[in-house]
């Protein structure tokens, strides 16, 4: 049985080189996003993109210690223990995965767009060209090789960590306990629980509302009614309606047989 793996980022040693960027790219074969326009900040793109599923977002402010301070924070798909994309999918296309990866099968997306209203981290984006639904797969075809993610084998300064959940959750926590020696009290984990814990973990110098997080981030309570209730019997009503029109066709069809044979009756 595959293993539950998470990925770690820590905001503390992230140097923004931007290099698990360039290897999301290369990995996924993603094209450059060309009409990204310029706007005179550090920051590459103002979001993800359908060809950009990983981001460092980076923010001025003044920090904890009072000194100016700019925040680092990869952005990209949490891979929710409770994916609300995945249950809301009308096509049944995303699957979650024992390793923790949440990913999308092109072959059966159709770009309806569910999962981007229903993810409450705004990570999923349609591409326009291709009518699918895109976002970081956790390189689940590398996991499943034994190999670790390619933004995490590319980052130099062990800002990203991979490994099995229990051991990313201990290193979290020694991690934060680290921070707070080093005078961040308020250091900790982020791993919202309302949505099923995520296998993207983030060690937070600070609280999460600093970092554009939300804390009480959940699955919402209707997606399950969707799931479980609504969506089959949208299915068994879909079945209904292709059994009443073939039904429709064949009374027709008998109708006018009878009629053909009732000409031929009268003719004689």
């Amino acid at each position: 049985m595959a293993q539950e793996m998470a990925m770690l980022h820590d905001i503390a040693r992230c140097s923004a080189c931007r290099a698990c960027m360039v290897a999301c790219k290369q990995w996924h074969e993603l094209p450059a996003d060309m009409s990204t326009p310029f706007e005179g900040q550090y920051q590459s793109h103002a979001d993800l993109t359908p060809t950009t599923w990983t981001l460092i977002r980076m923010t001025e402010r003044v920090d904890a210690q009072k000194k100016f301070h700019w925040d680092f924070v990869k952005t990209q798909c949490m891979h929710c223990g409770d994916p609300a994309c995945a249950k809301g999918c009308p096509e049944e296309a995303i699957d979650k995965l024992p390793t923790g990866a949440v990913v999308i099968n092109p072959e059966k997306c159709v770009g309806c767009g569910y999962c981007v209203a229903n993810c409450p981290f705004g990570i999923p984006k349609i591409n326009k060209e291709t009518h699918k639904s895109t976002k970081c797969d956790l390189c689940f075809d590398r996991i499943e090789e034994g190999m670790t993610p390619s933004c995490a084998k590319t980052c130099t300064a062990d800002a990203l960590q991979f490994a099995p959940y229990e051991e990313i959750e201990k290193i979290a926590r020694q991690r934060v306990q680290e921070l707070k020696n080093d005078g961040y009290p308020d250091a900790n984990v982020f791993n919202p629980q309302g949505v099923g814990g995520i296998h993207m973990i983030y060690v937070l110098p600070e609280k999460p509302e600093t970092y554009g997080f939300k804390p009480q981030a959940a699955t919402p309570n209707s997606i399950d009614v969707w799931k479980d209730i609504v969506r089959p019997l949208g299915k068994l009503a879909g079945a209904g309606a292709v059994v009443g029109v073939l039904g429709l066709a064949a009374v027709k069809g008998m109708m006018g047989k009878k009629n053909d044979d009732d000409h031929g009756k009268g003719e004689h």
